[in-house]
C-alpha cells in the first residue's frame, strides 16, 4: 500500500510569521498535536508542536513574561526546522520502518516538493486492525 492512499490531506497549517497564540488556537481547533509550518508557496519549512510550545512557555520566568510568548513569540521563533517527509508514492511499510527508527509519531507526505498530506502512527495502526495491510 502507497503513503498516498492512507494519509490524510485536510491539513491545517501554520504560517512562520504567526504568533503563537494563533498556532495554538489552530492546534486547539484541528485537535491536532503539531502543525506543519509552510511558506507561502506551500513548501514545508518546518513543525510547530505541542511540545515546541511546551518548551518556549516552561523558560517564561513567570505568568506575564509566559503571555509575551503567547502573544508576541512567531512560530518561525520556535518551529523544529527538520520536518521528517516521505514522498506520496513511498510503501506504507517503508513509512512505518522510518517512524519506529526516528521515534516520530507522524511524517508529513510531500509530492514534488509540495506538502500534501501527512501520515500518522495512528493512521497505519488503524490500516492494520481493518486488515488494510
Amino acid at each position: 500500500m502507497r503513503v498516498a492512499e492512507l494519509m490524510k490531506t485536510d491539513l491545517k497549517t501554520v504560517r512562520p510569521d504567526e504568533t503563537v497564540a494563533d498556532a495554538v488556537t489552530t492546534l486547539a481547533d484541528a485537535h491536532v498535536s503539531a502543525l506543519p509550518v509552510v511558506d507561502p508557496q506551500g513548501r514545508l519549512i518546518g513543525v510547530l508542536s505541542t511540545s515546541d510550545v511546551l518548551a518556549a512557555t516552561a523558560e517564561a520566568a513567570g505568568p506575564a513574561e509566559r503571555e509575551r510568548v503567547f502573544e508576541e513569540t512567531r512560530v518561525s521563533e520556535i518551529m523544529t526546522t527538520r520536518s521528517l517527509t516521505i514522498d506520496a508514492e513511498a510503501d506504507v511499510t517503508d513509512a512505518a520502518r522510518q517512524m519506529l527508527y526516528l521515534e516520530v509519531h507522524r511524517l508529513f507526505v510531500e509530492q514534488r516538493g509540495r506538502l500534501v498530506g501527512v501520515l500518522s502512527q495512528t493512521d497505519i495502526v488503524g490500516a492494520v486492525a481493518m486488515a488494510k495491510i
